[in-house]
């Protein structure tokens, strides 16, 4: 199967560099789980290095069926731990029993959602990492007063 090409309409945009795929799998703390949750791997360009980490089992959840079949066929690893479907439908608290780590290069379009639900899952999510458009980043960090401050920046820093 040839690559897997990014939609549009998903928000897609592939993380094609091995350094920055690199450093986000390493920016994991993993102290206090042993599963993590990958939202919207595409080709697995991050998912290589999350599946070279010792004793945490790699979960993917991808809405395209494309890059569901690509996955499949490029990382024999995942057997069962592919989740088809859409993250922000998943019920997290019925597929996994102990807390989770959640990371992704998060589509623009949604990433604000991937947040809210995390945070709405929070004892079960102790720790996100990711990759976020940069104007998303900001709103994240904002500090009170700032432009950028809003309700996900006081939600995410509480």
């Amino acid at each position: 199967m040839a690559n897997v090409r990014a939609k549009k309409h998903l928000g897609q945009h592939f993380l094609t560099d091995l350094g920055i795929a690199q450093s986000i799998s390493d920016s994991l703390a993993c102290k206090y789980y042993s599963e993590i949750l990958e939202v919207g791997p595409g080709m697995g360009v991050l998912t290589q290095f999350l599946l070279q980490k010792k004793n945490i089992e790699t979960f993917v959840v991808e809405i395209d069926h494309e890059s569901v079949s690509y996955l499949k066929t490029h990382f024999s690893k995942l057997n069962n731990h592919i989740i088809q479907g859409n993250f922000l439908n998943l019920p997290l608290d019925e597929i996994f029993k102990k807390p989770i780590g959640l990371i992704g290069n998060f589509p623009y379009n949604i990433s604000s959602q991937i947040i809210f639900k995390a945070l709405e899952h929070k004892d079960l999510i102790p720790e996100i990492v990711g990759m976020f458009q940069k104007e998303v980043a900001q709103r994240l960090v904002a500090p009170p007063g700032s432009k950028k401050y809003g309700i996900i920046s006081v939600f995410l820093q509480c």
